[in-house]
């Protein structure tokens, strides 16, 4: 693991990348969720699970991440360090970058990819198409805009996408490939029932990303 500072408009926040053997995949770069930052349990496993796989893969922090606090920066804040840490990838790591977020930083990704932003991918961890409790306000009108393949994760009992309202907004999108875990919520974990654990849950998240990864090749 090798830690980088990643420059920005607004100053420097701290990167984490994990290297992969093959020098000639492409790279992920992978933004993390509301009030957490890079190093939040699911986001190693990520990291780790997809450069396991073979794919370099760069974490950063927002700036509130990086300045300890919890709650997110405004969208425009978010966009211009996500923009910057994509820059700072394509020229330092990979040329041929796939972006991915969990949950807000998915969203965050969807929204540069939307507006132009080169990248050979998109990969949407628990994609938030609605806060919790609100269906109504749906996350979902720059979507289509997205031109390059994507792969959307997504937990069968995810509060934050109904699956009526993410099968109408979502799955139906030409270039979208979905990825259904099984009982999972928002943070891919399962109940008892489900006959397997949160891990194994966790896991097939990564199997399923890495799969998509070596097909986009």
């Amino acid at each position: 693991m090798k830690s980088v500072a990643i420059p920005w408009e607004g100053g420097t926040v701290t990167g984490r990348l994990a290297p992969a053997s093959d020098p000639g995949t492409p790279g992920v770069l992978l933004a993390h969720g509301a009030g957490t930052n890079q190093d939040h349990a699911m986001m190693v496993v990520l990291r780790d699970g997809i450069a396991s796989a073979g794919f370099p893969t760069l974490t950063f922090n927002y700036p509130y991440a990086e300045a300890g606090k919890k709650r997110p920066d405004a969208p425009k804040r978010l966009l211009a360090c996500h923009s910057a840490a994509a820059d700072w990838f394509r020229a330092e790591v990979s040329p041929q970058m796939v972006m991915a977020g969990r949950s807000m930083g998915g969203r965050m990704a969807s929204m540069l990819a939307a507006d132009g932003e080169p990248c050979a991918g998109l990969i949407l961890f628990s994609y938030p198409l609605h806060p919790a409790g609100r269906p109504e306000k749906l996350r979902k009108d720059h979507l289509p805009q997205i031109k390059v393949p994507v792969l959307s994760i997504v937990g069968t009992r995810d509060a934050l996408a109904s699956p009526e309202l993410y099968d109408e907004w979502v799955r139906s999108l030409p270039n979208f490939t979905t990825i259904d875990i099984e009982d999972g919520d928002h943070s891919y974990r399962v109940r008892k029932a489900s006959g397997r654990s949160s891990e194994q849950a966790l896991n097939e998240v990564v199997e399923a990303a890495a799969g998509w990864l070596r097909h986009l090749r």
